[in-house]
């Protein structure tokens, strides 16, 4: 029974000493972002598309105050709340001390600068896919924005969903490789779109069904799911349910208003705000791709 009991232990500490070094923070290769200089007036391009201020302003912000990422927002979740934090350039309560090296890691791979884990409610699973000078010129751009000393407030999570270790589990397991759509035929208006849609405006991070622990199917992508605060649902907006034709997702897309003339709602319209301020050739190339989606049910 000593012997038996001696192994079981032996096997726990293995077992553990794995699980911990598995789960470790995977930071992007440390030259990733050697030489880069960033391009503040590209840099406003990329902070729309990716829909930062959507996230990080405060609470009910209008106006130029939306441009103050102080943070704050919550966002209620079956795993618990989460609390947007202050990304301002404040270099004490904000990002404003990052390194450029730093801020690719968090966008990119989650990764803090101390080496901890983001958890998923940032859409880094999605922002992967960003192009390195484009991060490199959000923070150009982020970097000229109004600094604010309000403090980040803490996620609201019950165990285990408050251990950040646990997220590099979540990684292992679901953790995206590459594009959704990987038609070999895409145009490079489609592959435009693309590049728009999946990683920059990260639309799969809401209308793609998720599993119990958080993991996106995509072998349903954009077809639709559960609103993650529990009132009611994000359309499917893959071809077998989005009928429009490209010019009235176009128009969706610029002014709100459905072929129906009804009009965008919740967070969805800080999502058109944000798509109105990209180039007309961005919308229509979002709209070439949305026709290229595999049609889901």
């Amino acid at each position: 029974m000593r012997r038996s009991l001696s192994i079981l232990a032996v096997l726990v500490v293995a077992g553990s000493a794995v699980g911990w070094f598995a789960t470790a923070a995977s930071p992007l290769p440390d030259d990733t972002y050697a030489g880069l200089t960033g391009d503040a007036v590209h840099g406003e391009q990329v902070f729309w598309a990716a829909g930062c201020a959507s996230c990080h302003m405060a609470p009910d912000a209008a106006g130029d105050a939306q441009m103050i990422l102080s943070g704050g927002q919550k966002f209620v979740t079956a795993f618990g709340t989460f609390v947007a934090p202050n990304i301002s350039p404040d270099p004490t309560q904000g990002i404003g001390g990052w390194s450029l090296a730093a801020f690719g890691n968090a966008v990119q791979r989650g990764v803090s600068p101390e080496g901890q884990h983001y958890y998923p409610a940032f859409p880094y699973a999605a922002y992967q896919n960003m192009q390195v000078q484009d991060v490199a010129d959000l923070k150009a751009f982020m970097d000229t924005l109004p600094a604010s000393t309000t403090p980040s407030g803490a996620h609201e999570l019950s165990f285990p969903f408050n251990i950040r270790r646990s997220v590099g589990g979540w990684k292992l397991l679901f953790w995206p490789d590459g594009w959704a759509v990987t038609a070999a035929d895409l145009t490079e208006v489609e592959q435009r779109g693309r590049y728009v849609a999946e990683a920059m405006a990260h639309c799969g991070e809401c209308h793609t069904p998720r599993n119990a622990l958080g993991g996106s199917d995509r072998g349903r992508w954009l077809a639709g799911a559960a609103n993650p605060s529990g009132d009611g649902r994000i359309p499917n907006i893959t071809p077998a349910k989005l009928e429009w034709s490209e010019a009235e997702i176009v128009e969706y897309l610029t002014s709100g208003f459905t072929p129906e003339y009804d009009s965008a709602g919740g967070h969805m319209a800080h999502v058109v705000e944000n798509m109105a301020r990209l180039p007309d050739s961005d919308r229509a190339a979002v709209a070439a791709y949305l026709k290229r989606v595999e049609p889901v049910e």
